[in-house]
C-alpha cells in the first residue's frame, strides 16, 4: 500500500515505525468549464478590481480579514515565526474508551502501515492486540504538511486506523438544537408507530449494500452522451402533500410491511412423520 508520510507512533518509551496511507478516495465525476462556443477550457485569472489588471503571482500576499473590507496583511516571514516544527512522529497524549468518542469529531481516515521487516511489526501488532482487547483508543498529535493535527488511533479489524479528528472550537456548538427538542412533546401512540418503522428495517451494517445512485446515472448519462445518444428530461417529481403525522407514520409502517417478503411456514411436525414414513 503506498504511503503518503512515513514515521512512527511514539508513548512513553515505546516508538512503532508506520505509514500512513489513505483509507478512502471518491470517485466522483468532475467537470471543466469550457467555452459554448469552441469548448475551449476556460482560464481563471488573477484580476484586482481596483487596478483594473491582471495580476502576477509574485504580486500577491496574504491578507487577514478583521473587518468587511479591512485586512491585516501577513508576509511569509510572520508565519514563519509560528510554524511549527517538523516531525516524523505521531505522539501518544492519552488512551481513551473508543465509544467516549462523538464520530462528529472524525474528520478523514487513514490506514495506518506496519513496518516491512518482522522485528519492527511486532510493537505494531502488539498495539494493535492491546486496543483489541481492551476497546481503548489513542488520542494524540502530529504535524503534517506544516499543520498540527489532532487524531485518534483505533483498531479497525487486523488494522490500526487513524482518525483525523476535529479540535472542540472546530466543532459547532448544538445547544440551540437542543433546547428546541426539549421544548417538544411527542404522544406514546406516535412514539410506538415510530419504533415500529424502525424495527420494520432493521438490518445488518453492509457497506456494499449501498450504491451512490446519482454517481451510477451520471456516468451512465455521460456514457450515452459520448454514444451520440439523446438524453431527454425526466418529468418533474411531484410534491409529497404534507399529512398528519400519525398517518404518515402508519403509512409507513403498512409500506415497510408490503415490500417484505413472506417467511415461509415451519412444516408440521404431522407432515414430517408421514413424509419419512413415505420414505
Amino acid at each position: 500500500m503506498r504511503t503518503i508520510w512515513n514515521g512512527s507512533i511514539s508513548f512513553g518509551l515505546v516508538n512503532i515505525p508506520i505509514g500512513l496511507a489513505l483509507a478512502t478516495q471518491r470517485d466522483d465525476v468532475s467537470f471543466r468549464t469550457l467555452h459554448r462556443e469552441c469548448g475551449t477550457p476556460i482560464k481563471q485569472k488573477r484580476w484586482c478590481p481596483h487596478h483594473e489588471r491582471e495580476v502576477e503571482a509574485d504580486e500577491l500576499v496574504k491578507g487577514w480579514e478583521v473587518a468587511k473590507g479591512e485586512y491585516v496583511v501577513v508576509e511569509e516571514s510572520d508565519l514563519e515565526s509560528v510554524a511549527l516544527q517538523r516531525s516524523q512522529s505521531i505522539d501518544i497524549l492519552r488512551f481513551v474508551k473508543l465509544e467516549d468518542v462523538d464520530p462528529v469529531y472524525f474528520d478523514r481516515t487513514y490506514y495506518l502501515a506496519p513496518a516491512a521487516a518482522d522485528a519492527q511489526r511486532r510493537p505494531y501488532v502488539l498495539l494493535l492486540r492491546a486496543m483489541q482487547e481492551t476497546g481503548m483508543a489513542a488520542v494524540g498529535k502530529f504535524v503534517l504538511w506544516g499543520k498540527e493535527n489532532l487524531c485518534l488511533i483505533r483498531a479497525q479489524g487486523e488494522t490500526l486506523a487513524m482518525e483525523l479528528l476535529f479540535f472542540a472550537d472546530d466543532v459547532r456548538s448544538k445547544a440551540e438544537i437542543e433546547e428546541a427538542v426539549e421544548a417538544t412533546e411527542v404522544r406514546d401512540a406516535e412514539l410506538g408507530l415510530a419504533e415500529q418503522v424502525i424495527n420494520s428495517l432493521v438490518g445488518e451494517w453492509e457497506p456494499q449494500d449501498f450504491e451512490n445512485e446519482y454517481r451510477r446515472d451520471l456516468k451512465a448519462m455521460l456514457d450515452a452522451k459520448l454514444a451520440g445518444e439523446t438524453i431527454t428530461r425526466p418529468e418533474p417529481v411531484a410534491e409529497t402533500p404534507v399529512i398528519d403525522l400519525m398517518e404518515a407514520l402508519r403509512r409507513s409502517v403498512a409500506e415497510v410491511q408490503g415490500t417484505k417478503k413472506p417467511k415461509a411456514a415451519p412444516a408440521k411436525s404431522g407432515s414430517r412423520k408421514k413424509t419419512a414414513a413415505r420414505k
